[in-house]
């Protein structure tokens, strides 16, 4: 029906209650545990329940990789009636349901009854919310987490009876392209614990993170004053990244518009025409000036960022100056935001430069600080 991994095997003939999969980027294990599901919808009737932090969370994640498995597994399709877009709901057609949800408290998550439960990115939901859910599950409930750091599952879940931990990584995964397993072998050399954290799926301890405070918002104020878009290029591995940055009663305010592979600059010109109707300033990363000028050619006020000496720890100390407010549709800016860390050197003292690893839309927003809240008071740019 579908192509699958070991992660998917040991999912699906796990017999325990409670299936708890840690693992490292690029595992799987979301898409593995999907897959089951979606074989237990057809098998049986079942009311399947997906759980996340929020709906963008699910919308960026579970519901999108679902959505692929649906796409693309003609048999799959076969046995689905219907799909609803505002509910986030599959109908099968032996009756079994399949539900993508969030829920605001514990009280929230007292409604309803299940049969399978799955709790995906389970470090960004309380434990409450989890034990309301879980105890209003029939037969199995998955859980899944990238392991930044000890929490809830650790202390409460794994270890007990009727329990099964699965550790995966990208090694684990047949499917991830060998540029992305570059990329996470090499954090081994760039910094050890973010490299057990998403190289090997070990649980961590992330420390020495540089935005370790910034407030979630549903959205921008109305009267909030734009400074400018930030935008870093991509391409086949690195996402082409786009947010836009406001600013309010001395308070930033910060939306994510792109995070997307693939793009070339034609598209990424008609991505911007469409976001962006009243033609604002958008600051794009100067180490690509032919780029910029594809973009300019196609009618985008697109900037080259200012860069100068120590651009990188001065345009995160403008940026530390300011109290953060992040929207709660940026959910690939909240991903980087929650690992954006200072580097060590081999004596594990921090040095004054970030680890370059998944810092997109961050490195956006650090070229908005640049070139636009550095002025002095006579409007000259800071950095010599």
């Amino acid at each position: 029906m579908f192509k699958t991994s070991v992660l998917y095997e040991a999912n699906k003939n796990e017999s325990e209650d409670v299936i708890v999969n840690q693992g490292g980027s690029s595992s799987g294990k979301t898409y593995s545990i999907l897959q089951v599901l979606f074989t237990k919808a057809i098998e049986e009737c079942n009311v399947i329940t997906i759980a996340g932090q929020d709906i963008p969370n699910l919308k960026a994640g579970a519901l999108r990789d679902a959505l692929d498995i649906y796409n693309n597994s003609p048999i799959l399709q076969q046995f689905i009636v219907s799909y609803n877009i505002t509910d986030r709901i599959f109908k099968f057609d032996n009756g079994s349901i399949m539900e993508f949800k969030s829920f605001k408290n514990s009280q929230d998550a007292k409604s309803g009854k299940r049969d399978y439960l799955f709790i995906n990115e389970a470090n960004g939901i309380p434990y409450d919310v989890y034990f309301e859910l879980e105890i209003r599950t029939k037969k199995q409930t998955y859980i899944d987490y990238n392991p930044n750091c000890e929490f809830w599952v650790h202390e409460k879940v794994i270890g007990q009876p009727r329990t099964k931990l699965f550790i995966s990584d990208h090694r684990h995964n047949p499917f991830v392209q060998q540029k992305i397993r570059d990329k996470l072998e090499a954090l081994k050399e760039l910094d050890i614990e973010l490299f057990k954290v998403y190289g090997r799926g070990l649980t961590g301890k992330i420390e020495g993170l540089i935005f370790r405070k910034y407030n979630v918002v549903n959205e921008i104020p109305k009267d909030a004053t734009l400074i400018a878009n930030g935008g870093d290029f991509g391409f086949t591995n690195d996402p082409t990244a786009m947010l836009e940055v406001y600013k309010q009663d001395g308070e930033l305010w910060i939306n994510e518009l792109i995070y997307e592979t693939g793009l070339t600059n034609p598209m990424i010109a008609d991505k911007i025409k469409e976001i962006n109707k009243q033609g604002e300033e958008t600051i794009f990363d100067s180490a690509e000036p032919k780029s910029i000028q594809e973009l300019t050619n196609q009618g985008i006020r697109v900037f080259p960022a200012k860069k100068g000496a120590d651009s990188i720890k001065t345009s995160i100390d403008v940026l530390k100056r300011y109290k953060l407010n992040v929207t709660i549709t940026s959910v690939n800016l909240r991903k980087e935001l929650n690992s954006y860390k200072w580097a060590v050197d081999k004596d594990g003292k921090s040095t004054n430069e970030p680890v370059d690893y998944n810092n997109h839309l961050i490195d956006a927003l650090r070229y908005v600080a640049l070139n636009k809240l550095m002025l002095d008071n006579n409007g000259v740019y800071a950095i010599r």
